[in-house]
């Protein structure tokens, strides 16, 4: 089948692409390069340009009239930056989805599968959040995740669109072959500051927050290996009648994690035992839109998707450093 992906020069995009074609699909990607380098299109259908272009969105149907499905993943997912810049957030990830969405259902493709994020969760006790759990966003950025999950279900209500709306924890990691990984220079979320500190790019990999209510008092999250979450979009697209038939609603919410919470002291300790050697590590207050964490139940995922993560932390944090080794080859950048 042929699979529209947006944002799909991302991280977790161009590895959804990579996954879809060694499952024997083609994914046509849509990317505006705004922050997703072109080295991860190269080779793929490439449409550059914006979401919300209707025009565009209209030609790239008539090309590929035998669209299935469309994984929406173009979206901007900086806590901090969201923080500081709601508007823009709120219009990218917003109203820009809305246009997405409408033209899709126009255009008579009205399948979506759309990543949403565990940052929707309000902390409960016992750290495991159930799809039902209740939900309590804390940045700009999850909140237009949390607005966009109600806006599909009222769109697969009162329209025909229909809708999965996979709820990620904390990708890491890189594609098995080291084709697509974390592209930025200075990535914001933790496991990438732990290899910029281990690999001497930063003086200390800094703990923010150590008053948090687990069990070493550092924020705990769930880690899933990103081809884990990959091969999640490939059974999702591939049982997607399927799964809404199951679950008889026309939109339904499925959480892609691991099922174990890790705290970030934890994290710290299984880099330094892939890398063997200790890592600098300082501590610092909490940041503004920086949450408690969860960790997913993922018991829907298994009997919906029959989907559940394969690879272990280690394997997650042994990618991500060959990874870093190789990005530079990749990108020309280290």
């Amino acid at each position: 089948m042929k699979v529209l992906v947006t944002g799909g020069a991302g991280y977790i995009g161009s590895v959804t692409a990579t996954a879809l074609e060694a499952a024997g699909h083609t994914p046509v990607i849509l990317d505006s390069l705004l922050s997703g380098p072109e080295a991860f299109v190269a080779g793929r259908i490439f449409y550059r340009g914006d979401i919300a272009d209707r025009e565009l969105l209209t030609r790239i149907v008539a090309d590929h009239p035998d669209l299935d499905c469309t994984i929406h993943m173009a979206a901007r997912v900086i806590v901090g930056e969201s923080v500081a810049l709601p508007y823009v957030y709120y219009r990218d990830n917003v109203a820009k989805s809305l246009e997405l969405f409408d033209q899709l259902t126009v255009l008579g493709k009205p399948r979506v599968v759309f990543s949403s994020s565990a940052s929707v969760y309000a902390a409960v006790e016992g750290f495991e959040v159930f799809e039902d759990s209740p939900t309590l966003p804390i940045s700009p950025y999850a909140r237009t995740k949390l607005m966009m999950e109600l806006v599909l279900e009222d769109l697969a209500a009162g329209t025909d669109l229909r809708a999965l709306v996979l709820r990620y924890f904390n990708p890491i990691g890189a594609d098995p072959e080291l084709r697509h990984g974390i592209y930025v220079r200075e990535p914001s979320h933790v496991l990438g500051q732990l290899v910029m500190a281990a690999q001497g790019q930063r003086d200390a990999f800094q703990i923010t927050g150590t008053d948090y209510p687990t069990r070493d008092g550092t924020g705990l999250r769930d880690y899933v290996h990103v081809w884990d979450l990959a091969l999640a979009h490939v059974r999702a697209v591939e049982a997607f009648d399927t799964v809404l038939e199951r679950a008889a609603a026309p939109s339904t919410i499925i959480n892609l994690g691991t099922g174990d919470g890790v705290t970030v002291r934890e994290l710290v300790a299984a880099v330094e035992q892939v890398l063997g050697k200790p890592v600098p590590v300082r501590e610092a207050p909490r940041r503004d839109g920086d949450a408690l964490g969860a960790f997913a139940n993922v018991d829907k995922a298994r009997e919906l998707l029959g989907w559940s993560a394969r690879s272990t932390l280690r394997d997650g944090v042994d990618s991500a450093f060959r990874w870093a080794a190789k990005r530079q080859e990749i990108l020309g950048y280290p």
